[in-house]
């Protein structure tokens, strides 16, 4: 496959997995299921399917140092840095615009630097149907087989079957659904015509700026301005310009929700976008009790225990407890029921708004 390109979004903080998670050590710069980093993971399993110098990476300016040492045979030139947040949206559309710029050929397979996948060959194989679609000027999303209702998702409406690639079926999209009540996410799973949005997405660079010209004209106006080396000076202040003035938002809102020539791809690849910490139950190998473990001391006595989650580099006992997520770091403990783990979001925000900045 000429002229593939794979851009992992590494930008995100995961406040819902704090407090391992906190500014300086943001979700995916940690070991949270594999032995390295989740971002470290997620470079891995693109091999062999694209060389280092064919993967890029957009990131903050607080990240790219301990994400090149994750990385090391990426090419620096590939690390695209943020002068500071604006979701994904603004990340995204700087990312295309260097890297056709670079490349006015290239196809972008938009990927994630912080989920979990179970099956990485069954991936790499769907990246390759999702490429030859690509190439029709279609925009393809990897949508996944929902398990429950979750309100924590996007979805996606399947429409007509437009064909079958590389084993692959590959339907329209009949649009997104972001983040529904109960009610109609389990209306959802009923019907059989939905998926989880993924937030992977593969298209030509040519479709990506297409869709941002006519969605986002000021997007398109402002990135013209780019200079495709990100080394030189005149990159930086013309970087700095454009960031003062393009607008916060998602790249599903700002794009995906009213584009053009969508199709989706059903998958099981056995993802998780390790969300919360009752997430990872979905991914962390179990007791005979249903109890996950994980940190550095493998010294715990555990009586009567049952579906638990423990994180802790102490040694750690525990009595007669169950559906309980405990959290140990070097400042913070953590004890929280498996029911409330969504929660952990607002205590991010009880802390900033209190002054505790120390523990962010």
């Amino acid at each position: 496959m000429d002229h593939f390109y794979a851009l992992i979004m590494a930008g995100g903080g995961g406040t819902r997995l704090w407090p391992m998670s906190r500014i300086e050590t943001p979700k995916q710069l940690l070991p949270l299921i594999e032995e390295h980093s989740m971002f470290a993971v997620a470079v891995e399993r693109l091999a062999p399917l694209f060389p280092p110098e064919n993967i890029y990476v957009v990131t903050g300016r607080a990240y790219v140092d301990a994400l090149k040492a994750d990385a090391p045979d990426i090419p620096a030139r590939n690390f695209i840095v943020e002068p500071y947040g604006k979701e994904s949206g603004p990340a995204a559309a700087l990312s295309v615009a260097v890297i056709q710029k670079r490349d006015p050929l290239a196809t972008i397979a938009m990927l994630t630097a912080d989920h979990h996948i179970a099956d990485k060959e069954a991936f790499r194989d769907v990246l390759r149907a999702a490429y030859e679609v690509a190439q029709q000027d279609r925009i393809v999303t990897l949508g996944i087989s929902p398990s429950v209702p979750s309100t924590g998702f996007g979805y996606i409406r399947r429409g007509a079957k437009t064909g079958v690639t590389g084993g692959f079926k590959v339907y329209q999209s009949r649009g997104f659904t972001e983040k529904p009540d109960t009610q109609t996410a389990v209306r959802f799973i009923r019907s059989g015509d939905y998926s989880w949005n993924s937030g992977m997405f593969i298209w030509k660079a040519t479709k990506a700026l297409a869709e941002i010209q006519r969605q986002k004209p000021e997007w398109y106006t402002l990135l013209q301005e780019l200079e495709p080396n990100i080394d030189t000076p005149a990159y930086d202040s013309t970087l700095d310009h454009i960031w003062e003035t393009i607008s916060k938002v998602s790249l599903d809102v700002a794009i995906m929700e009213h584009a053009e020539d969508m199709a989706v791809i059903p998958v099981d690849i056995g993802w998780s976008d390790v969300g919360t910490w009752d997430a990872l139950f979905e991914v962390l190998d179990l007791d005979e009790s249903g109890n996950g473990f994980k940190g550095a001391s493998p010294d715990r006595i555990i009586v009567d225990t049952r579906n638990t989650l423990v994180y802790s580099d102490k040694l750690t006992v525990t009595i007669g407890i169950e559906d309980v997520i405990v959290i140990e770091t070097k400042d913070v403990l953590m004890i929280c029921h498996r029911q409330r783990t969504q929660d952990v979001k607002a205590i991010v925000q009880r802390l900033r708004e209190t002054n505790h900045d120390s523990y962010l």
